[in-house]
C-alpha cells in the first residue's frame, strides 16, 4: 500500500467483505429452504451462483450495474426482487456496515499507536530484589 490511511479502507471492504458475502449466502440459502428447497440443494444452488457471478464480474469490464440490468428483465422476477431489496435498504445498510468496519478499524489502530506509545515512553522496571533467607540474616 502506497499510504497507511488505505489499510483501513481494505479492512473495511476487503478483510471484512467475506463476511459481507457469507451472510448474503446464508439469507440465500435460508429464503430457498423457506422455499421448499433441502439446505443441501439450497447450499450448492447458492454456492454456485456466487461463483458463477464473481467469475463473470473477473473476466468482465463493465460496471457491476451493467451486469446487474443484463440479468433483470423488466417487469420480471429478478427486477421485483431488486425492487424488495431497494426497498429494505439494501445499499444503505451495506453501505453503514462498511463505514463501521472503517471506523472501529481506525479505532483500533489508535488504540494500538497509543499502546506501543505508551510502552515506549515507559521507564525500564527495576529488575526486582529477591529476598533470600540468606539476605535477610545479613540485614539483621
Amino acid at each position: 500500500m502506497r499510504d497507511e490511511s488505505f489499510l483501513d479502507k481494505a479492512t473495511a471492504v476487503s478483510g471484512s467483505g467475506p463476511a459481507y458475502v457469507f451472510m448474503l449466502m446464508e439469507a440465500l440459502v435460508d429464503a430457498a429452504v423457506h422455499l421448499g428447497w433441502s439446505r443441501t440443494d439450497a447450499r450448492e444452488m447458492v454456492v454456485q451462483t456466487v461463483r458463477g457471478s464473481a467469475m463473470f464480474a473477473e473476466r468482465s469490464a463493465l460496471h457491476p450495474a451493467e451486469m446487474r440490468n443484463m440479468v433483470t428483465s423488466p417487469g420480471g422476477t429478478t427486477a421485483d426482487a431488486i425492487y424488495q431489496l431497494e426497498k429494505g435498504g439494501f445499499r444503505t445498510v451495506l453501505s453503514k456496515a462498511v463505514l463501521a468496519a472503517y471506523q472501529r478499524s481506525v479505532a483500533l489502530g489508535s488504540l494500538d499507536n497509543a499502546q506501543s506509545t505508551s510502552v515506549s515512553r515507559r521507564k525500564p522496571a527495576k529488575k526486582p530484589v529477591r529476598k533470600t533467607i540468606a539476605t535477610r540474616r545479613r540485614r539483621s
